[in-house]
C-alpha cells in the first residue's frame, strides 16, 4: 500500500535563523535570505526614518535606498549579527542627505510640501491643545535646525537611543554626539521653552 502524499507545503521560517545566518545566505545569492532580511528589518527602519524625516513617503524611499545600498555592500559587513545597526547607519546617513537637500530646496522656495509624520501628528488624543501647539512649534524648530543637530537630538530624545548608539548612527565620536544634542537642546529651549536635561 502506497503512503498518502501530503499536499501541504513546508515553508521555510526565518524565525529559526539568526541575522548572521540570513546575511550569509544573502551573500551567497539566496534571494529568500535577502527577502527575509528585508521583512525582518524594514518595519523598524520605516518607523525610525518616518519620525526623523516627518514624511512617510520620503521614509519609504529611504528604506528602499537603504536596502539597495546594503545588498550591494553586504559582503563588506564585518559583523553579520549586527546587520540591524548597520542598516540603521545607512538609513540615518540617507536621512542626513535628505535634510541637507530639503534645506537647500526651502532656501530656493521649492519645499517638498506638507509633512505627515510630525511630532504633532504623532501625538496621542490625550495631548492637550497647549501641548499640541508646543509640539507644532518644536516641529518648526527642528525643521530649521542644522541637519546634524536635528538627527542627533531626534535619535536621543525621540527614538530614545543611548548616546553610544547615537554616535554610531551619526558616524561621529561620543563627544561630538553629546555636543550636537546639547546644541540642539539649546535651540529647542530658546524657541519652545521646554526644560532640557543634559545629553
Amino acid at each position: 500500500m502506497k503512503a498518502l502524499v501530503s499536499h501541504s507545503v513546508l515553508l521555510r521560517s526565518s524565525d529559526a535563523l539568526t541575522d548572521a545566518e540570513l546575511v550569509g545566505r544573502a551573500i551567497g545569492g539566496d534571494r529568500w535570505g535577502r527577502e527575509m532580511l528585508y521583512r525582518r528589518h524594514a518595519g523598524h527602519l520605516l518607523e525610525m526614518t518616518a519620525r526623523l524625516l516627518a514624511n512617510r513617503d520620503e521614509a519609504e524611499e529611504v528604506v528602499q535606498d537603504t536596502f539597495v545600498t546594503a545588498f550591494t555592500q553586504l559582503a563588506t559587513l564585518r559583523e553579520p549579527a549586527a546587520v540591524r545597526a548597520w542598516l540603521s547607519r545607512i538609513a540615518v546617513s540617507l536621512v542626513h542627505r535628505r535634510f541637507r537637500r530639503s534645506r537647500f530646496l526651502r532656501l530656493l522656495g521649492l519645499d517638498r510640501g506638507a509633512d505627515d509624520v510630525t511630532l504633532e501628528a504623532l501625538a496621542t488624543t490625550e495631548v492637550t491643545a497647549d501641548q499640541r501647539a508646543e509640539l507644532a512649534l518644536l516641529d518648526r524648530v527642528l525643521r530649521k535646525m542644522k541637519p546634524a543637530w536635528r538627527l542627533a537630538w531626534m535619535l536621543r530624545r525621540v527614538e530614545g537611543l543611548e548616546l553610544t548608539e547615537v554616535a554610531s548612527l551619526c558616524a561621529c565620536s561620543l563627544a561630538t554626539a553629546k555636543r550636537r544634542i546639547a546644541d540642539a537642546a539649546r535651540l529647542v529651549h530658546l524657541h519652545v521653552g521646554a526644560t532640557e536635561e543634559t545629553p
